[in-house]
């Protein structure tokens, strides 16, 4: 391992330098890896790993949506596909990366087939966190260990593509043959992270649900909404208030923190946006502060874990999310960002060539062809013409 220096702490970290993808292959040898369920994260890790010439197989319910996205794929029915039990049944090692809420649901079908010497594998800790209401309790003879990408299954798969990679954590639950740390690492090396920092199967979930309800989708996405209903009720147009509460923070802002840190972002904004972000970013540190004390709280003790089980057990939760999520597209911000995306140079030359923005959404410019575009388009405020007047 390497030690790195992260803010002045000293972490043990593992790059390919430490665990090439040769050695890798030299560790799973032999393993068959069988992939449970072709959704968010199976198809990234499973094509990765056969991209890296390693013996995948994939399981999935037959006839479903995932089961013909893994036919697309190129996984043969009867070969490389197969039903969930059959798949774990000729997995040497067990990638359980269905749903949290799936995996309670398998478990019963996926546990008999885990037999001495297996490994069981995550790509998050939850169902082993709070198995006291999972009830997934892997066998004592099994490894249990995990490697958790930080960030979604289409940005693993893109990055491999790419040369690059997500880096991810990666723990072990369980070792129960001695093995279960390499065969962890190789894994990780496997499914294409750019580099793995060790951490516990708790600390793992308990930092991905504050994560995920907090900055990175919640607590994102109500700043947001506070700030984009404040313009709008002081006369802002809906297109100024989406690009100065989102577009301008995913198209440039959010870029440069992402290439050399915070202070480089604000050294490279104006003096007003710099004085004003430095004064304002306290006051709002402390006033989520409580909020985000209690999360971290709920997270810890169970609390969250309940909701998402209770709610995912619901029989009508798939029209229960679909109307959440409805409600957030239909709403006037986001109807507002669908018009600016579509609005982006890059998808004017997408729209001419093939209808569609690059999000997949269709604009009057992808109706036909450049020189021919509609003259109106929708917005959120109506229906815009060439004279600019709205009906």
């Amino acid at each position: 391992m390497a030690t790195m220096d992260f803010g002045g702490v000293l972490e043990d970290v593992v790059t390919r330098d430490e665990f090439p993808m040769e050695r890798a292959r030299e560790v799973l040898k032999g393993e068959a890896l069988a992939v449970i369920g072709y959704g968010v994260q199976g198809p990234a890790q499973a094509l990765n790993m056969r991209d890296n010439g390693l013996n995948v197989i994939v399981g999935q319910r037959p006839g479903g949506r995932s089961w013909e996205k893994a036919v697309r794929d190129g996984w043969k029915p009867g070969k490389t596909l197969m039903p969930v039990e059959e798949a774990a049944s000729k997995g040497t090692i067990v990638l359980y990366l269905v749903s949290d809420a799936a995996q309670r649901e398998l478990w019963p079908s996926v546990k008999p087939h885990l037999t001495a010497g297996k490994a069981l594998y995550f790509s998050h800790g939850f169902s082993i966190v709070y198995r006291d209401l999972t009830g997934v309790v892997p066998p004592k003879d099994v490894d249990v260990i995990m490697v958790a990408p930080k960030g979604s299954g289409t940005s693993v798969r893109r990055n491999f593509l790419a040369g690059s990679g997500i880096n991810a954590s990666f723990a072990v639950f369980q070792d129960a043959t001695g093995r279960a740390r390499e065969r962890c690492l190789a894994l990780g090396v496997a499914i294409g992270s750019g580099f793995l920092f060790p951490t516990t199967f708790e600390k793992e979930t308990w930092s991905d649900l504050t994560g995920e309800r907090g900055v990175l989708m919640g607590a994102l996405a109500g700043i947001m909404e506070a700030q984009y209903d404040l313009l709008r009720k002081n006369g802002h147009t809906p297109s100024e208030a989406f690009n100065e509460t989102v577009e301008e923070l995913t198209q440039s802002l959010i870029r440069l923190v992402a290439e050399n840190g915070m202070d480089w972002m604000y050294a490279n904004c104006s003096t007003t946006a710099q004085r004003g972000a430095l004064d304002w970013k306290g006051r709002f540190r402390d006033a989520v502060a409580p909020v985000f004390e209690d999360l971290y709280r709920r997270v810890k003790d169970g609390t969250e874990a309940k909701i998402v089980i209770e709610a995912n057990s619901r029989p009508d939760y798939a029209d229960r999310l679909r109307a959440e999520l409805g409600a957030i597209r239909n709403s006037e911000m986001w109807r507002a960002g669908a018009t600016v995306r579509a609005l982006r140079p890059e998808n004017w030359k997408a729209a001419d060539a093939g209808g569609k923005t690059a999000a997949g959404e269709k604009t009057g410019a992808g109706r036909k062809k450049a020189g021919k575009r509609k003259a109106a388009r929708k917005t959120a405020g109506g229906k815009v013409h060439r004279g600019g007047k709205k009906r």
